[in-house]
């Protein structure tokens, strides 16, 4: 199973790109990740929320098969355990799901054409993180699942 982690925007502070690095290398050893960042729209301040949300889900919708299983890292998506979250992956990858997609959006979240796309929904907690920092937070937890999936030690109960 192939694990893509598309992203609106870039990730701009050098310690989160630092931190992805350092874990994206690490996933290497446990399965195929692509990390897709689409370009920030330009001249937003002419567009209200509503419009920017519907150009960012175009270039989304570029970007998604038909066969891709959509999660979307969203603040009302189901809440998981880190053990949860790896039997969340094991489970997508025994069955025919050949690519998952881990969506962030931006600012101001999801056109409502991409919640209806949209397989699942997951939220790292009921705290609101910026964009750019749940980058990081994702890299790291998904890094945890792959180390509980195999029984390594990473992972401490």
């Amino acid at each position: 199973m192939k694990i893509i982690f598309l992203t609106v925007g870039k990730t701009e502070d050098a310690y989160l790109k630092e931190g992805i690095d350092k874990y994206v290398k690490r996933l290497k050893h446990y399965t195929r990740l692509e990390l897709v960042e689409l370009n920030e729209l330009k001249n937003t301040k002419a567009l209200t929320q509503e419009q920017q949300k519907a150009k960012e889900a175009e270039l989304i919708m570029k970007k998604i098969t038909p066969l891709d299983h959509v999660v979307l890292l969203d603040e009302n998506g189901m809440e998981l355990t880190s053990k949860q979250f790896a039997g969340y992956l094991e489970k997508r990858s025994n069955t025919s799901t050949t690519s998952i997609v881990f969506v962030v959006g931006g600012p101001y979240g999801f056109d409502r054409s991409v919640y209806e796309r949209a397989n699942d929904k997951l939220s790292f907690s009921r705290m609101t993180f910026s964009h750019q920092m749940i980058r990081l937070f994702f890299a790291e937890q998904l890094y945890r699942a792959f180390t509980i999936i195999k029984g390594e030690p990473y992972h401490h109960e």
